[in-house]
């Protein structure tokens, strides 16, 4: 079953139509949880669907890319946008997402500072990125494509062989799609996205919902392809300070990528270097350490959906639970950006601070 959507403004008939079958092999729990806080909310989101995901195995179900948004239509208000399932196999991270944009809906019934926060903010929300490999339990895309190493920038230091990325076959993982082709559909999709709704505001936010790496969370920034440090350093170096300040006790570490490896291909490598340069675009990558869980639960060894995923009930509530406080503070930042944003007079000294904490006996 699938929804299709014809307007992109709120308080509108959006819902054309259901459409296809009810046999559940079409479809999966991700995407009917998506369907279901669209229909409750189809009056307060702009709902669009950005391209449509064509899958190779039978039944062959078509999915639909959805993004969904609320809040500020002033074109000049800063923006935050949560994007998630860019790996099929990493459902958390969807999840995650999911559960934020059920909670906002029922917010909106009783909390009246939500509302002038939305006055003045806008929210942008593309939970599920890769919707074929997600219905068929894989991380690539349907034409085997890592869709996060798709972009068409290469590394400029050595990656780790195939995790960084490869253009030998779409059967190994990690597969960056053939040299010189065009970017996949859902790749393209994110990235209009990206440049229509989030870079093209003078303030804006990106978090990506990934997991699998390692014991802990980590927040990750650009660049993924060189060991170079992003123009906006001081900015995001304030952004860091102010999340240790107003939650002393979160768990994350908060680094550049290049910090862990390089890599090829890096959407948001691409989308940070595409934005204006007058703008100021701070995307990171929330990467959930799925390593924990293995360590409390073995047996998800031998689960494909293990490896990437908290199994037990009570665990994926914790997560749930954990994880919402870092999307609320990433909407109030923005919605607070001009208060703590750093002057250009302290840029120099912010600068010299970030790089002494993340590049220590490095320069700039």
């Amino acid at each position: 079953m699938s929804l299709l959507y014809t307007s992109d403004q709120p308080g509108t008939s959006s819902i054309l139509a259901l459409a296809g079958t009810q046999d559940t092999t079409a479809t999966f729990a991700e995407h009917e949880e998506l369907k279901t806080i669209l229909r409750a909310g189809y009056t307060q989101f702009a709902i669009q669907a950005v391209c449509d995901v064509h899958t190779r195995s039978a039944p062959f179900p078509v999915f639909p890319v959805f993004t969904a948004s609320i809040g500020s239509a002033d074109p000049l208000a800063p923006v935050v946008g949560f994007f998630g399932g860019i790996h099929g196999l990493e459902r958390i991270g969807s999840q995650v997402i999911l559960h934020y944009m059920r909670a906002l809906l029922f917010r909106l019934e009783w909390d009246e500072l939500l509302h002038q926060q939305l006055e003045k903010v806008r929210l942008v929300f593309m939970p599920i990125v890769n919707p074929g490999g997600m219905w068929a339990h894989k991380r690539a895309n349907p034409h085997g494509v890592d869709l996060m190493r798709n972009a068409p920038q290469r590394s400029d230091g050595r990656v780790p062989f195939l995790a960084g990325g490869q253009t030998i076959s779409s059967l190994l993982p990690w597969y960056c799609g053939k040299p010189g082709a065009p970017m996949q559909a859902e790749s393209a999709a994110l990235l209009a996205v990206v440049r229509t709704q989030l870079a093209s505001r003078p303030f804006s936010l990106a978090l990506d919902c990934h997991s699998g790496y390692g014991f802990d969370d980590s927040i990750w920034f650009p660049y993924a392809k060189t060991r170079r440090m992003m123009a906006h350093l001081p900015e995001m170096f304030a952004l860091k300070t102010m999340l240790e300040q107003s939650h002393p006790h979160h768990s994350y570490s908060f680094e550049p990528q290049s910090n862990q490896y390089l890599l090829h291909g890096d959407l948001w490598d691409h989308a940070y270097d595409e934005a204006p340069s007058g703008n100021v675009f701070l995307p990171m990558t929330l990467e959930l350490g799925s390593w924990l869980w293995i360590r409390k639960n073995p047996r998800q060894l031998f689960s494909r959906h293990g490896f990437f995923n908290p199994i037990k009930a009570h665990r994926i509530k914790r997560v749930l639970r954990r994880h919402a406080d870092l999307l609320d503070f990433l909407t109030r930042a923005a919605f607070a950006a001009p208060r703590w944003l750093p002057p250009e007079d302290r840029r120099a000294e912010l600068q010299q601070l970030a790089t002494a904490y993340w590049r220590p006996g490095r320069l700039p």
